[in-house]
């Protein structure tokens, strides 16, 4: 009988407290019989002891290969791994990620069933037990609930079907030869971008709710800020590429954001003109007010099914994600308009 290699990409840079145990999980991933394991880790040249972890892993388990990612980014990383890769079938995995026995084998199973061009699971979040993990719980229940997802497919723990996108991807290297590989100028969204190419290719992307993993969300609410403000400053980027139409969900928080700067600049520049200062310090408690009122109903509702000692912590959480990817958003569209060109300073993944 003929054997096809699938091979498991990973970008990693940095990750000297969970890159063993990683490891671990992945190799003992399930494989269908006629197939056999490669992974691929491909490390953007870790400074903090990852580097020496892994090729000791690399060694006792010879499915396993470093792979050197001088761009230290998700996208450099993953072109070089699908360059060196020797499978069929390619399956991308994240370090911060847990993942069902079957991952790999139900990612197969999905392709093989629908010929779709990419195949994911949802995306559920989860936190750690106990009191010291209060706050990742609140971010991760934030995280899955649709109104402060926007309603995002990636979030139904139960759908079935075509998608725009979807948590990290599977693919045949087919997909990789027709619609090329990820857009090495893109820190964030590099996902989202490539599976808009498919689509515009006429190809099509699956989410299946047999592929099961469990992501490990920030802990703080300070690293969610910032993570979503790299995700908002890098929708617009994408946005120009492909002459796309934002979702309404990409908008809202950059056009609030926005409403707050106006009311706050007419606040301000209507220090000598009352009429101005009224009307900006009335947009600004309106929409201050209608904000934090939903925002209180949305962690009333999280808390009430996920735990009532979030409520606390969720309206921050919440907030966190909106006005980070709000910034970010505004802040994107002023470099792709005016600068024309990305900030350095966005350039460094945050974790």
């Amino acid at each position: 009988m003929t054997t096809s290699t699938v091979t498991v990409i990973v970008p990693c840079r940095n990750e000297r407290d969970h890159i063993q145990a990683f490891c671990a999980s992945v190799a003992q991933q399930l494989v269908p019989e006629g197939w056999t394991l490669e992974v691929l880790m491909a490390d953007g040249m870790s400074d903090d002891g990852t580097r020496e972890r892994l090729a000791a892993w690399c060694q006792q388990d010879a499915r396993f290969r470093m792979v050197d990612n001088p761009g230290r980014i998700v996208s450099t990383g993953l072109n070089r791994c699908i360059e060196a890769a020797q499978g069929r079938f390619i399956v991308r995995m994240d370090v911060h990620t847990v993942y069902a026995p079957d991952y790999v084998a139900q990612c197969l199973a999905t392709w093989q069933r629908t010929g779709a061009d990419n195949v994911g699971g949802p995306w559920r979040a989860q936190g750690a037990e106990g009191p010291q993990a209060v706050v990742q719980r609140a971010v991760a229940a934030a995280f899955q609930s649709r109104w402060v997802a926007g309603g995002a497919l990636s979030r139904d723990l139960a759908y079935e079907g075509p998608v725009d996108t979807v948590y990290l991807g599977a693919w045949p290297r087919e997909t990789f030869e027709r619609f090329g590989g990820f857009d090495e100028q893109l820190v964030r969204n590099q996902d989202d971008e490539h599976n808009l190419r498919i689509h515009r290719g006429g190809g099509r992307v699956w989410q299946s709710a047999s592929i099961r993993s469990t992501y490990w969300p920030r802990a703080s609410k300070a690293d969610v800020f910032r993570q979503y403000r790299q995700y908002g400053y890098w929708k617009p980027f994408v946005m120009k590429k492909h002459g796309q139409a934002a979702a309404l969900r990409h908008l809202i928080p950059g056009l609030f954001v926005a409403a707050l700067l106006v009311a706050l600049a007419l606040t301000v520049s209507g220090l000598w003109l009352a009429p101005l200062t009224m009307l900006g310090a009335a947009a600004m408690l309106g929409l201050s007010g209608l904000y934090m009122a939903a925002v209180c109903a949305i962690s009333h509702r999280i808390a009430a099914e996920s735990g009532r000692d979030l409520r606390p912590h969720l309206p921050a959480v919440i907030a966190a994600y909106h006005l980070g990817y709000g910034l970010g958003s505004l802040r994107g569209w002023w470099d792709v308009l005016v600068r024309g060109r990305p900030d350095p300073a966005f350039g460094r993944l945050t974790r």
